[in-house]
This record gives structure tokens, C-alpha cells and sequence, in this order.
């Protein structure tokens, strides 16, 4: 993450104004809706057609957020609809690079401009680009994934629903628990540049993964027997803890080897067809180890931990419960 100011790059991994030394996320900045036919989206504002071929989509293998829209395109089958440009895996002074397709461009920021010439503020992925009007349609992952979900449905004939109405309240409870004590809480508790913000975090993150053990020993899925994506969006930040976060960001009170039911949950969730292909822990490791000097300053990248997300989940035993 950084801040585009006044056309320069600036690397600010920290709120500056907060003298608590606690990390803040900024919030994102295009907000646009990607609809079946180009209706109003969530927001009342024009919303952009689904069209086959015309949106391209930005990410990093390494960005938890990111990853959540590329779980979303394999589920819903939108391989053959919205092409994909991965960027390097190194994030230095001029933030993202890349070697994009569509404009022979060499940094997301540069993107970011294309669509604003004046913007300022986060330069981030994901980003849902639209071929047509040369702009970004969102660079906010809960809200691409929703896109995915359902806008393409007619074109592609998948109507798997992880958002159903039926659950919204309950799913909007759990992402809201989920995002700040354990999406965002490995990162408060790794950038924080305090003592007390750290523990602060640390004790929040571990709070509510004993809190998802609960769940998950008693029920199959976060929001019941029902796959939703308040379980994509926890799977993300799962999938990286022993690699990353438990040593790097040093949220390592226990891994998550160390807990059956969400072990058994995240192994099952990385079998399910397409899922393991979106993960690359060479990627994820070499971003955050050689990417975040301010916390390893050698930029040697670890070469464990061992992981075998293939073994038997055994998670069958609660379905047939």
C-alpha cells in the first residue's frame, strides 16, 4: 500500500497523523457497480454492463483483498470473461509493478492516473479495470466479489450464490467481526509501532480465532452449511497465517496448525476446484518479506514452513452430522 500525492509515489505504510502508533487502512476510492446490464449498482450510481472480454482485473498473488476477487472469477467461472495481469511480487518506492497488456504500463499507480489524471491517495489492488471506457470500475475487493457473484449469471450460466438473501444479515455480522480483528488484525498487529497497539491487536486477532474454532467445531461453515463468502473472505488471511503473519507480523501465540477445526476448514476450502491454483506461497512470501523492510530489513525470505493443504480435511465427518 501507498499514497499517490500530487502525481508522486509515497510509500506510507502508517496513518501519520495517529500518535498511537496503531495501523489504519484508508478506505477505497472507486466505488463503481459492474451490473448484468448496466443498471444502477449498490450505490444509485450508472453501473458498468457485464459484457464478455471488456473488464480486466489487476492483482497481486500476495494481497489477501486481491485474492478474494480471483477465488470469486474460478468459482464463478469468469476465466473466459475477465482477463487477469498479476503483478511483480516486490513492492519498493514506486509501489506495484508490472508488466501490463493493455497500455505497456509499468506501475499501478501509472493506472490509477490513467483513470484520474488528479488522483490522489491509495494506490492498491485489486482493480477491475473496464477495457471500454478506459477507466477503474472498483478497487474495493468485498465489492468486486459481489459483482462476480452474480452480475455475469446470464452469460455464463452459474448461478452459485454466496451472498444469498437469507443470510445477509448474518454474513454482514461475520465479515464485520472478521475484517477488523482478523483481516485487518494481522496487519494492526504487524505494523503497529507501539507496544500497546500491538498487544491490542494481537489480543483481538486471537480472541476471534477462538471464536471461529467455536464455530467451526459445531457447524461446517462460518454462516452454517451454507458456503458464503464471509468464509472467502476469512479463507484469504487462513490461508497466509503460519507462512506470514505468525512470524513476520508476530501474531504467533499459536499457528493455525495448532487448531483442528479451522485446519480442517482451510484445507477444505483450498481442494475445492480452482481454489489451489489462486495460491502461490512463493508469491505471498517473497512480497511480504522483501517488500516490508521496515519490519525485515534484510529482505531474507524464509524457507519453510512446510504446508500440505492436499491432505484429507475430514471435514466429510460434519457434513454428515
Amino acid at each position: 500500500m501507498g499514497l499517490l500525492h500530487k502525481g508522486q509515489w509515497v510509500d506510507q505504510w502508517y496513518d501519520t497523523d495517529n500518535s498511537g502508533g496503531e495501523f489504519r487502512r484508508q478506505d477505497s476510492r472507486f466505488r463503481n457497480w459492474l451490473t448484468p446490464n448496466g443498471e444502477a449498482g449498490a450505490n444509485g450510481e450508472p453501473g458498468f454492463k457485464a459484457e464478455k472480454g471488456r473488464y480486466h482485473l489487476y492483482v497481486s498473488l500476495a494481497c489477501p483483498w486481491a485474492h478474494r476477487t480471483l477465488i470469486f472469477r474460478q468459482l464463478k467461472q469468469l476465466q473466459d470473461y475477465i482477463d487477469v495481469t498479476v503483478v511483480e511480487p516486490v513492492m519498493l518506492e514506486n509501489g506495484w509493478e508490472m508488466s501490463d497488456p493493455l497500455y505497456d504500463l509499468d506501475f499501478v499507480y501509472q493506472l490509477y492516473l490513467k483513470a484520474d489524471k488528479n488522483y490522489e491517495g491509495r494506490v492498491t489492488v485489486p482493480v477491475l479495470w473496464d477495457k471500454k471506457t478506459q477507466t477503474i470500475v472498483s478497487n474495493e475487493s468485498a465489492e468486486i466479489i459481489r459483482m462476480f457473484n452474480t452480475a455475469f449469471n446470464h452469460l455464463t450460466g452459474n448461478t452459485a450464490d454466496y451472498y444469498p438473501n437469507d443470510l445477509h444479515e448474518k454474513i454482514h455480522s461475520l465479515n464485520d467481526r472478521i475484517y477488523d480483528t482478523i483481516n485487518n488484525g494481522v496487519y494492526r498487529a504487524g505494523f503497529a509501532t507501539t507496544q500497546q497497539a500491538y498487544e491490542y491487536a494481537f489480543h483481538s486477532l486471537f480472541d476471534s480465532l477462538d471464536w471461529v474454532e467455536g464455530l467451526l467445531s459445531r457447524q461446517r461453515y462460518l454462516a452454517g452449511n451454507q458456503l458464503t463468502e464471509a468464509d472467502w473472505r476469512l479463507f484469504t488471511t487462513l490461508i497466509r497465517f503460519d507462512a506470514v503473519y505468525f512470524g513476520h507480523f508476530k501474531t504467533n501465540r499459536q499457528l493455525l496448525a495448532d487448531y483442528p477445526a479451522i485446519s480442517g476448514y482451510v484445507r477444505e476450502l483450498y481442494q475445492l476446484p480452482g481454489v489451489a491454483e489462486t495460491v502461490s506461497f512463493e508469491h505471498i512470501k517473497t512480497h511480504y518479506y522483501a517488500s516490508h523492510l521496515m519490519i525485515n530489513p534484510t529482505g531474507v525470505i524464509p524457507v519453510g514452513p512446510l504446508q500440505d493443504f492436499m491432505l484429507a480435511h475430514g471435514r466429510d465427518l460434519l457434513k454428515a452430522a
